[in-house]
C-alpha cells in the first residue's frame, strides 16, 4: 500500500505544463498554463501605485495584452457575456470614473471607453480563440476592463454595486502581496467556467489520460495500451467494465489504470475511492491488476478517501514523470 504522505511529497499538485506541450489547440488553457508565472510576476512587482501594473506590461515582451486580459478574466470568473451586461449599467454606476480605495488611499480612473457604442464583447477585446491565437498590445477597451477587474471591488462609489462587481473584481488589493497573489492563482487558477472558452474539467481530464497514455505508449512500445475493455470483466450483465486505460502485456496479462488529476475538490476521487475495493477484487479474480495515476490539489484534500484507493490498488502513483517510470517497472513485472 502507497503511503499517502509519500504519494503528496511526490505529487506536482497543479496542471504541469507537459499537458500544455500536449494539446495546444483543445483550449486556451494551456496557454494560461504556460504564462501564469510570467504573469504572477508581473502583478508581484507592480506595487508601486495600482496604475504601474500597465507600464509594466507594455514593457514586456513575454505576454500580451489579451492575455493578460484573459488571465484577469478567468481568475475573476467574469466572461464575455458578463462584460457585456456590466458595460450596459455601468455609466449609471461610475459616470466616466472609477474611483477607488488602495492601499489605504484614494485612487480616480476615467474609463475611455464606457460610453462607447461597442461592447465589452470577447471579440472585440481579444480574448476568445482566435483572438489569443494573435498577440494583441494593450489598448484603451483591454485598459478599462483591466481596471475594472482589478478595482471595481474596491470603489468608493455610493451606489449598489453588481454582485459580479462588488465580488470578482477584487484583484488588485493582492498587488504586490507575493505569497497571497500565488496562492490564490494557484488554487483558482484551473477552477475550470465558462470563460475558459468550452475546456471542462472532463476535458483537462482527458489531456493527463492523453499524457499517461502517450508515455506509457513511448516506454512500453511491445505492450498494446488503449481503451479496450478488460477481457471477461463486466459491471453488470450487460455493461463492460469501463477503465481510463487497459495495458496488455506481450504474454497477455492485462493491469487497468485509473487516472484522476484533480486541482479543485470535487466529488470525482470519491466516486474512484468508492469502486476501489470491488474493482480490485473483481479483476484479481480474472488474474488482472489495477493501478491508480493519483494527483492535484484537489485530490488531496479528501485524504479518506485517497487512503482507500491507496488500500485497493496494485500500483499507486503520481503525474510526475518519474512516477510514472514507478508504474512502468510494475506492469513489466506483469510478465515475470
Amino acid at each position: 500500500m502507497r503511503n499517502i504522505d509519500d504519494l503528496e511529497k511526490n505529487a506536482i499538485k497543479f496542471w504541469p505544463a507537459e499537458i500544455a506541450v500536449q494539446e495546444k489547440d483543445i483550449s486556451i488553457i494551456p496557454k494560461l498554463i504556460e504564462t501564469q508565472d510570467k504573469f504572477i510576476s508581473l502583478l508581484n512587482i507592480s506595487d508601486a501605485n495600482p496604475f504601474i501594473w500597465k507600464q509594466t506590461l507594455l514593457a514586456t515582451k513575454s505576454l500580451s495584452g489579451n492575455l493578460f486580459l484573459k488571465h484577469l478574466m478567468v481568475l475573476a470568473d467574469i466572461g464575455g457575456e458578463t462584460l457585456m451586461r456590466l458595460k450596459k449599467v455601468l455609466p449609471l454606476i461610475f459616470d466616466e470614473f472609477l474611483n477607488f480605495r488602495w492601499e489605504g488611499r484614494n485612487y480616480s480612473y476615467k474609463f475611455q471607453t464606457l460610453t462607447a457604442k461597442e461592447s465589452w464583447s470577447n471579440k472585440l477585446l481579444c480574448v476568445d480563440g482566435k483572438g489569443l491565437g494573435k498577440e494583441v498590445s494593450l489598448n484603451p477597451v483591454m485598459e478599462d476592463v483591466c481596471m475594472l477587474l482589478l478595482f471595481g471591488g474596491a470603489t468608493t462609489v455610493n451606489k449598489e454595486l453588481p454582485v459580479d462587481i462588488s465580488n470578482k473584481c477584487v484583484l488588485g488589493s493582492m498587488l504586490g502581496k507575493t505569497t497571497e497573489l500565488e496562492l490564490f492563482v494557484k488554487q483558482r487558477y484551473i477552477w475550470v467556467s465558462r470563460i475558459t472558452g468550452g475546456a471542462t474539467a472532463n476535458t483537462l481530464g482527458q489531456l493527463a489520460q492523453t499524457y499517461v497514455k502517450r508515455y506509457l505508449e513511448e516506454k512500453l512500445p511491445e505492450w498494446r495500451i488503449n481503451k479496450d475493455h478488460l477481457p471477461n470483466v463486466s459491471q453488470n450483465e450487460r455493461t463492460a467494465l469501463s477503465v481510463d486505460i487497459v495495458v496488455k502485456s506481450p504474454k497477455g496479462n492485462y493491469c487497468a489504470v485509473e487516472i484522476s488529476f484533480q486541482v479543485t475538490t470535487n466529488s470525482t476521487i470519491e466516486r474512484k475511492a468508492g469502486q476501489a475495493q470491488s474493482r480490485q477484487e473483481l479483476l484479481h479474480t480474472k488474474g488482472h491488476k489495477i493501478a491508480y495515476v493519483i494527483d492535484g490539489a484537489g485530490n488531496f484534500a479528501r485524504q479518506s478517501a485517497l487512503k482507500t484507493i491507496c488500500q485497493y490498488s496494485d500500483c499507486t502513483v503520481s503525474f510526475r514523470d518519474n512516477e510514472l517510470d514507478k508504474l512502468i517497472e510494475y506492469i513489466k513485472r506483469l510478465d515475470e
